[in-house]
């Protein structure tokens, strides 16, 4: 990649997803739909998908995946996106692909992945000494497979440097909106978030699974629409006794059945769902203050005591 001193720069910024059979579709979309969204609200981004030969490519999933041009016709980029798929994990990624990361990154200002991606990433040589990140499943194979890559394994994406890799699938998109805002600023990050009806925008350090991903679904379909609510409107009234009324049950059956199926109280999954709203509120800039009001913690000296005594990790945890 190009010293740092480089400038001279197409505007608007050029990116590049470079994609081969098998690879997952939404590594694609997700990083590509924050694109394009940007560039209707005014930061627009020229990209092209390209592919080694300048084949169309199909996805994992079976769907064809219409490729722009060559990597030979794409020139120098601003942005490199390498998509991941299953394939980089259970073999070694082809050399046509290895050419293509090469030749790209070369000229490229920032070099990014997506889930698996960075199986291709690491395999050219261009994560030797860095800090990176993969699926959460993959984490382990990486690491053991790449000695010389420092993995993390919980960050949803990792920047070191030029190099910015990120977590499985949605992490895309995560990954993009960081993108946009370094190029275009917080304002038009958030509201590409809020037109792709992003919940809340996830940053980099955040874990990879959040407390309800972490936490055992629960079977019945009552306790399970509960926690989705709980984590939808943290700030929502999830007193014992509101959420005993909305699942039809009394407080004692709630909280018996609660801990059978979720593996906690139905007080520590709204505390742990509410102290993770609140660190990624504090993450995205907000002030303690207002963080503890959007998260239901209620005060800013509510959310320093629980910042200070907060576990490791404050529910238990389950493949």
């Amino acid at each position: 990649m190009p010293a740092a001193t480089r400038t001279a720069r197409r505007s608007p910024p050029a990116v590049a997803v470079l994609v081969i059979d098998g690879v997952r579709l939404l590594d694609v979309t997700g990083p590509l739909e924050v694109f394009d969204v940007a560039t209707t609200l005014g930061a627009p981004y020229d990209v092209v998908v390209c592919s080694p030969d300048g084949d169309d490519v199909r996805a994992s999933s079976g769907l064809r995946i219409g490729v722009d041009r060559a990597v030979a016709d794409v020139g120098e980029v601003d942005t490199l996106v390498v998509p991941g798929g299953e394939f980089l994990v259970a073999a070694a990624p082809p050399d046509a692909l290895l050419d293509g990361v090469r030749a790209l990154a070369a000229g490229a200002r920032r070099v990014t992945s997506v889930c698996a991606g960075s199986f291709a990433l690491a395999e050219a040589g261009l994560l030797d000494g860095r800090r990176a990140t993969t699926h959460w499943r993959h984490t382990a194979t990486l690491a053991r497979r790449y000695p010389a890559v420092e993995v993390d394994e919980e960050s949803i994406y990792v920047r070191d440097g030029d190099l910015l890799t990120s977590a499985g699938v949605t992490a895309g998109i995560d990954l993009a909106l960081a993108l946009v805002e370094e190029d275009a600023g917080d304002e038009i990050a958030h509201a590409v978030a809020r037109d792709l009806v992003v919940f809340m925008r996830r940053f980099g350090e955040q874990p990879q699974l959040s407390v309800p991903s972490r936490t055992l679904r629960a079977r019945r379909r009552s306790l399970a629409a509960l926690c989705d609510t709980i984590a939808a409107d943290p700030a929502a009234d999830h007193s014992v006794p509101m959420l005993a009324l909305r699942a039809g049950m009394s407080v004692r059956h709630l909280g018996r059945t609660f801990r059978q199926e979720v593996g906690c109280t139905p007080a520590e999954y709204v505390a742990a769902v509410r102290l993770e709203a609140a660190v990624n509120l504090l993450r995205g800039g907000e002030t303690l203050a207002a963080a503890a009001r959007r998260a239901g913690l209620g005060s800013e000296q509510t959310l320093r005591r629980r910042l200070r005594t907060r576990p490791a990790d404050p529910v238990p945890a389950h493949d």
